[in-house]
């Protein structure tokens, strides 16, 4: 099992932009001198949720501050960006970081930030699929040009730079409603499992990927990933107390809300093609904490946690993308304890 970690750059009050933006570059650094293998990066837009409307920026700057961790999007949102643009820029990133990309990728789901860019939720699925053909044939054709329904190139174009890793770095791809895993199973396209989804659903969701892979003809290796909310404590009873702190200092409905809803603005409810998700952001994230307990965090003493850990791992995920508290007020001492404790009781019985 691989670490990676999770950061979502949410701006808390009282913090100025530039305050988040070095909270999360410490981590950064602190995570590669852990030894996590990797860290990515979310993008969001309008609001304080996520200050990072543009993830390859972020991820240039911590290239120059790293040196061995690799560094991904957690994730791009497709349908929010011109393709060709996403090719050069993380090819660009893969240079400059000697090779250490990897490109999350999904079609997003929250309303608001859609209607900011003037596009229609109910065709993210459809952009998101031709975005992703138009940047893998950039990447993988030494001419390539497009002509689709939501984008073209015009004339044939040759990427410049390309990317250093062969024949580009790796994608994952954000999944974990039913069709979505299977649609990316039968291309051998790994995902990336969601955060809000039960224990019970993303590892389902890893067996219907690697059924569907394996009989599509994909020969095994592929890393899935699969993102947690992440806390280890010296004993049970201390990380009960300290879930309990963590939840009484946070509002949840600010990121569970009708503007994180995937609703479609004109009927007011589910964009099409996001049944799935139809409650999920209605109901201000009011689960009770004995529900993320048992099935929503990985959390509790390093033996709990390291069973935890090793359910996702005998379930076929590759890589855990912990979120040692994105929306947690944590003074960045106290969470550099966090990920220290986690480094050194947690990770060397996966190494």
């Amino acid at each position: 099992m691989k670490f990676s970690t999770f950061h979502l750059f949410h701006r808390f009050d009282g913090q100025s932009f530039k305050d988040v933006y070095d909270y999360h570059l410490e981590l950064i650094e602190l995570a590669e001198e852990l030894g996590f293998d990797g860290v990515r990066l979310a993008e969001h837009h309008f609001r304080d949720y996520g200050v990072v409307p543009n993830l390859f920026t972020l991820l240039a700057h911590a290239a120059a501050r790293t040196s061995r961790i690799r560094l991904g999007t957690g994730i791009v949102v497709l349908p929010l960006h011109n393709p060709v643009h996403v090719a050069e820029e993380a090819a660009l990133v893969d240079v400059l970081s000697g090779g250490r990309l990897d490109l999350g990728i999904g079609r997003g789901y929250q309303s608001f930030e859609f209607e900011g860019f003037g596009i229609d939720l109910a065709e993210a699925r459809d952009r998101f699929n031709e975005a992703l053909e138009v940047i893998l044939g950039l990447w993988t054709e030494e001419a390539f040009q497009h002509e689709g329904k939501f984008y073209k190139t015009g004339a044939e174009v040759s990427l410049t730079p390309r990317p250093l890793q062969t024949p580009h770095p790796p994608i994952h791809v954000a999944a974990v409603s039913p069709e979505t895993v299977t649609m990316y199973g039968e291309r051998g396209l790994p995902i990336l499992a969601d955060p809000a989804a039960t224990f019970r659903k993303v590892v389902k969701a890893a067996e219907t990927w690697q059924e569907t892979a394996a009989q599509a003809g994909h020969a095994g290796g592929a890393e899935l990933v699969v993102a947690r909310s992440v806390y280890v404590a010296s004993t049970v009873e201390q990380a009960r107390e300290d879930q309990a702190r963590f939840e009484a200092s946070f509002d949840r409905s600010r990121i569970f809300n009708e503007r994180s809803a995937p609703i479609d603005p004109k009927t007011g409810k589910a964009a099409q093609g996001f049944e799935y998700y139809q409650d999920r952001y209605l109901k201000g994230g009011s689960v009770s904490a004995d529900f993320r307990w048992e099935q929503l965090e990985v959390i509790g003493d390093p033996a709990r946690v390291i069973d935890q850990i090793s359910l996702l791992r005998d379930a076929g995920f590759a890589n855990l993308l912990c979120d040692f508290g994105s929306t947690r007020p944590m003074p960045l001492e106290e969470m550099k304890k966090v990920m220290r404790f986690f480094a050194a009781e947690v990770m060397p019985a996966f190494h």
